[in-house]
């Protein structure tokens, strides 16, 4: 059970993420400042952790290449999403509205991408639709009644 907090302690960093973004952005005067910043951050923790990690454990070798290319990509998709969330709030949206949608839209996202690369062996339940609809809901709920400031 270990992942489950681990899963939260993204939840809450990820929540953070882009009210703090939104912040640095607008203090820097340029968003694309934010960007070379996060992408600084990701650098210290994204390589320096991992690369120390793994010298210490004997185990910087051993990369395959069909590894090493999806992994890659998806630290692109990862560092594609940070553009969008810094071009989202660069022209107009703040992390009220903004981070609601990629948070509310991600995991359908996931789920059908999931299902497409990894199709199910039965037919998915029919409450996965529900969950769909209950996520554009409640993305709408906390979009409508957000905190006006």
């Amino acid at each position: 059970m270990t992942w489950v907090l681990f899963a939260l302690g993204a939840a809450l960093f990820w929540g953070v993420y882009g009210p703090s973004l939104h912040k640095g952005q607008v203090m820097l005067g340029n968003p694309m400042r934010a960007l070379l910043c996060v992408g600084f951050a990701y650098f210290l923790v994204g390589v320096l952790v991992p690369a120390a990690m793994l010298a210490s454990q004997g185990a910087l070798n051993g990369f395959s290449l069909a590894g090493s290319t999806w992994a890659t990509a998806a630290g692109a998709l990862g560092a594609i999403g940070a553009v969008c969330i810094i071009l989202a709030f660069r022209a107009g949206g703040v992390p009220t509205f903004v981070m609601p949608l990629v948070f509310a839209g991600a995991p359908v996202v996931n789920v059908i991408v999931s299902m497409a690369t990894h199709p199910p062996k039965e037919a998915p339940n029919p409450m996965l639709w529900v969950g769909f609809a209950l996520a554009a809901a409640g993305a709408g709920m906390v979009l409508y009644f957000k905190p006006q400031g």
